[in-house]
């Protein structure tokens, strides 16, 4: 079963983080009772892929001013039909970023997730009226990655800006939960 592979991840997520049991059931129920969990039509949500993102040198982080919802989060994205989240996320990093070079952060040598987080996505609709996407959830898989030096970063198309930033400047920039959550436990973890 092509789902496997991220059940047994959640499985070691929850082994390293097991006050997060909730959050791993939620996305494990929707893996298992979904077969289409990894496409963006899925619903009530679907699974999404996203990198937390650390500089060679491990004292900043990179961050996306993203064009839909206006804030500063990390890079990612939708699986569209791609299972192995950990190369949605690789890939998310490289498209959001423009840097092809990284290497994923494994939790007692085993590639883990960083975090998890299962969060709402509102409603689009076009400037006449017409709803242009649904409400819905993204079930995000979310890994620990180091960039190579001297890479240069880009701006996509899907954001305002991407830039680096002190894990004190991350906290004068967001207040979202997740984002801080992910610091905290990258700093822990690199310490």
């Amino acid at each position: 079963m092509h789902r496997r592979h991220l059940l047994d991840m959640l499985g070691r997520y929850q082994r390293v983080f097991p006050g997060e049991a909730a959050v791993v059931a939620r996305i494990c129920e929707l893996v298992e009772s979904h077969a289409d969990c990894f496409e963006r039509t899925c619903r009530p949500g679907h699974i999404t892929g996203a990198a937390w993102i650390i500089s060679a040198d491990r004292r900043r982080c990179l961050l996306t001013h993203h064009r839909k919802l206006d804030r500063w989060l990390q890079l990612g994205g939708h699986a569209d039909g791609q299972w192995q989240v950990d190369e949605v996320a690789l890939r998310e990093a490289r498209e959001e970023s423009g840097m092809a070079a990284f290497d994923f952060v494994r939790i007692h040598g085993i590639l883990t997730p960083l975090d998890i987080d299962v969060h709402q996505i509102p409603e689009r609709r076009a400037a006449h009226g017409q709803v242009m996407e649904d409400a819905h959830e993204h079930h995000d898989v979310r890994f620990l990655l180091i960039a190579h030096s001297d890479q240069e970063v880009r701006i996509s198309d899907e954001s305002h800006d991407v830039a680096w930033f002190t894990p004190e400047e991350v906290r004068q920039r967001t207040n979202e939960e997740s984002v801080l959550r992910m610091l905290h436990k990258a700093l822990e973890l690199l310490s």
